[in-house]
């Protein structure tokens, strides 16, 4: 689920696509194209087809869990910027408990002083800092998250079903529909 969308569990490489399926893949310039996802990103219903497969003629399989780990990485990072905001989650969280922290050093060094002067000071100014830090660089991921998701250049939306009767019918022309106006979609 951190990619964004759901690929169903036993998704495969091999699909039967429809034409309409293909062309609307086709639209998608991207160059580094994780497929999985990619036919759940086109939203065109879906059917899977259960067959038993058969046993491995020879040899064994080249996937390892080192390469299963890669392609699960591959999948987050082709359709989400999710680890970018986590890290300004992370960043914040840690920003925040160094001032708690801060708060009950000072409490505690009044009421009980310090045995080890300096060190509190220290410790809360590093993980404040360190917080804000992976706070800004999650920002920072965010802005890189959003041009990484421009230069894809996928389109904006695809259209299932067009009736360019129903715009004939509402007296809708091509420059109103160039503007926004409604189609029969």
């Amino acid at each position: 689920m951190l990619s964004g969308r759901l690929i169903p569990v036993d998704a495969s490489d091999f699909c039967i696509l429809s034409r309409r399926a293909v062309d609307a893949l086709a639209g998608v310039r991207e160059r580094h194209r994780f497929m999985k996802g990619l036919f759940v990103w086109i939203g065109y219903r879906q059917v899977p087809m259960l067959y038993e497969p058969d046993p491995r003629f020879a040899g064994i399989s080249k996937w390892n869990y080192w390469k299963l780990w890669n392609f699960s990485i591959e999948g987050i990072t082709s359709f989400s910027i999710g680890p970018l905001k986590v890290a300004t989650y992370i960043g914040v969280i840690i920003a925040i408990l160094a001032i708690l922290y801060a708060f009950y050093m000072i409490i505690q060094t009044l009421i009980f002083g310090n045995p080890v002067p300096g060190f509190p000071s220290l410790l809360v100014a590093i993980l404040f800092l360190g917080g804000l830090q992976l706070m800004f660089l999650g920002i920072i991921g965010e802005y890189l998250g959003r041009t990484f998701n421009e230069v894809k250049q996928r389109p904006l939306y695809l259209v299932r079903q067009w009736d360019p009767s129903t715009r004939a019918r509402k007296g809708m022309t091509r420059a109103a529909v160039a503007e926004g106006g409604q189609t029969g979609c």
